[in-house]
């Protein structure tokens, strides 16, 4: 420390005990005008309850109200905003009758808004899971009630909460289940009539189909060329009776011819026989449909036709064991021939059945496709609410057991002793501050109005001639009893209004006006 700050001090100093007096009148009445302040002022206590949030032992779901990534901070103001809502505290305001003068004076809209902003306070607390409420008023009794009522009411309202969220998320699910399971309904009953109606035609049956083509057209073909074959056959059969009829036809002119000699029987047997040769011939070439086969068909039956008639009624009934055999071969081979035929035009059907059925399955895979496109999506959007809707009804049975995270007071509201407001060691120490102040201020300010030298070095400055030696104030016997009688009473003075406040102190602390 150099010497200019050692001046520096020892002049403030200086100014300090000269002023003294200044200083502890200003410091009295800062005191003084604390403590009236401090009376003044109505005294407002506050009660505080911890609350710790207790979470569920039970694991949660995905339905649950909370999970384990559910903040304390969260469910605290999910919860607050019910209990600081407006029908809230005024039930609370009316229970306990709180505010009544400033309920006269204002509307209770702004009365509840005062109590929410100003009155109550919540905050969390290191650790996480702990949190404290707050209530200050006025009456002590009244702030004890209304701190454990809101304490209580965070239980309360968590548990509805709580329990009308499982209820709302389980009715939730459980409405759009029914709608899921409503629209998959519809689009499975859709699905359903479209592959009962072409069932047949869906590409899965493509395969089936094509090998059950396959074996329609090979069986097709068998037919035609057993029908073939059978038409050889009768062809054949034909052509015996044919030959055997001509035989006996000959027999028969022979005898004729034997017993008559007639010319004209000979000359139409050997007509019949040679259109039979011809026929046979042209049938060895050309088919049944050809017209000149036709035509000796047409004329061999004529000429059979007469042959019969010209050879008498006698002859006719005559029939041959060999040509009755035949005709019931060649009967058998007909119904056969017919058989095949209906056979065949059974299959014919079939076939062009199934031709469809196969061309069809492409159309009916594009539009079974169109039809089950959101099929995937709605079902496993349906079996996610089934889950969802099973854990929604656990999580609302575990809310109705009151199994569920709750709100756990571990401290009640005590019954407050001393104000929350105003805090006199506070209002003390700012009305000191401001006394010393004050009167350090003063102090100052008369000082540099005075014109005096109160230390030689200034007055060295000021002359700028060196100060060879300093003389004290002498003062006579009378202006010594005079000063002496002077700070008498000015120490008295100061005394006295010390001892008053002093005493003024302890009467209103014994009164309850004053607590500490």
């Amino acid at each position: 420390m150099n010497l200019e700050q050692r001046r520096l001090i020892k002049k403030n100093l200086d100014i300090l005990l000269r002023r003294k007096r200044i200083i502890i009148f200003f410091l009295l009445l800062g005191i003084a005008a604390g403590l009236a302040q401090y009376l003044r002022m109505p005294k407002i206590y506050k009660c505080s309850s911890l609350i710790k949030y207790q979470r569920q032992s039970v694991n949660p779901t995905a339905m649950s109200p909370d999970d384990i990534r559910t903040r304390t901070k969260d469910v605290v103001d999910t919860v607050s905003q019910q209990i600081m809502s407006r029908t809230s505290l005024e039930g609370i305001i009316e229970e306990f009758d709180l505010y009544t003068e400033l309920r006269e004076e204002i509307p209770m809209e702004d009365v509840v808004d005062i109590m929410r902003e100003y009155h109550i306070q919540t905050q969390l607390l290191q650790g996480g899971d702990v949190f404290e409420v707050s209530y200050q008023g006025k009456d002590q009794n009244k702030v004890l009630k209304v701190t454990n009522a809101l304490a209580a009411k965070f239980i309360e309202e968590n548990l509805r909460f709580r329990q009308e969220q499982a209820s709302q998320t389980s009715t939730y699910v459980r409405d759009e289940l029914n709608m899921a399971k409503i629209s998959l309904d519809k689009k499975e009953l859709l699905m359903r009539d479209y592959k009962l109606q072409y069932y047949n035609e869906m590409s899965e049956q493509l395969v089936n189909n094509t090998n059950r083509l396959i074996a329609l057209q090979e069986q097709y073909q068998n037919n035609q060329e057993s029908t073939l074959e059978l038409e050889r056959t009768r062809l054949l059969v034909q052509d015996q009776i044919s030959q055997r009829k001509v035989f006996l036809s000959q027999l028969a002119t022979d005898a004729a011819a034997d017993s008559t000699g007639s010319p004209t029987q000979t000359r139409g047997l050997n007509s019949i026989h040679q259109v039979r040769l011809q026929l046979q011939s042209l049938q060895t070439r050309y088919t049944e449909k050809h017209p000149e086969v036709k035509r000796l068909k047409r004329v061999l039956r004529d000429l059979e036709n007469q042959q019969i008639a010209s050879l008498g009624e006698n002859a006719v009934q005559q029939v041959d064991p060999q040509i009755i055999e035949l005709k019931q071969q060649l009967r058998e081979l007909e119904f056969s021939i017919n058989r095949l035929h209906d056979e065949r035009q059974v299959l014919d059907k079939q076939v062009k059945k199934y031709e469809s059925w196969i061309a069809a399955a492409p159309v009916r895979e594009a539009e079974w496709s169109a039809l089950t496109r959101d099929y995937d999506q709605l079902n496993a959007y349906y079996e996610r609410l089934v889950t969802e809707s099973l854990q929604a009804e656990s999580a609302q049975s575990l809310e109705n057991q009151l199994k569920g995270s709750q709100f756990k007071i571990i401290d009640p509201a005590h019954f407050p002793e001393t104000p929350f407001k105003p805090n006199l060691k506070k209002i003390l120490l700012l009305a000191v501050g401001l006394g010393m102040g004050a009167g350090g201020g003063l102090s100052l300010l008369l000082e540099s109005m005075s014109t005096s030298f109160k230390d030689p070095d200034e007055l060295e400055a000021f002359l700028d001639v060196p100060v060879v030696c300093a003389i004290p104030t002498l003062y006579v016997k009378k202006e010594l009893s005079r000063r002496r009688v002077k700070n008498i009473a000015l120490n008295a003075t100061l005394l006295f209004a010390g001892g008053a406040i002093a005493g003024a102190a302890v009467y209103f602390w014994k009164q309850g006006l004053i607590i500490l």
